[in-house]
């Protein structure tokens, strides 16, 4: 299951936003376990460098993007999405960024914190408990 992690889901994990660093680490490590297919849009990169590096500094952020592309797949931000983005109709352009971004990996979720951003969503949209909710029931299931 290929799944594209909202910007605010990852620097939950890399900021440690209590409450919500739990339940995204747990997901960080069902990317790592091969349970899912982990993707970041390319702008998430761009972003969390330029908010991390103002809480952890340069060097820190630099580390924690490299280790992010370690785990995720990026998906790509090309003139395909952004003309689908513009069309969407989103109130928050980045979201429908993120979105098309997904789609044009063929995704099958987005995981985000923001749901509301996503209210005309095309494919399937979780907040991190749904989703790791989800897949721990899948895991129960097969054993």
């Amino acid at each position: 299951m290929r799944i594209l992690f909202d910007t605010n889901v990852v620097l939950d994990v890399l900021l440690d936003r209590e409450p919500y660093s739990s339940t995204a680490a747990k997901l960080f490590s069902k990317v790592e376990s091969g349970k899912i297919s982990g993707y970041v849009c390319a702008t998430t990169i761009t972003t969390i460098h330029y908010l991390a590096s103002r809480v952890i500094g340069v060097n820190s952020a630099v580390k924690e993007i490299s280790n992010l592309m370690k785990l995720f797949e990026v998906a790509p931000v090309n003139r395909a999405v952004l003309e689908a983005a513009v069309s969407l109709g989103f109130k928050d352009f980045e979201d429908a960024v993120l979105h098309e971004s997904a789609r044009y990996r063929e995704a099958q979720g987005i995981v985000t914190r923001d749901l509301s951003g996503f209210k005309k969503s095309k494919i399937q949209v979780y907040s991190p408990e749904e989703l790791l909710l989800m897949l721990e029931s899948k895991d129960t299931s097969e054993s």
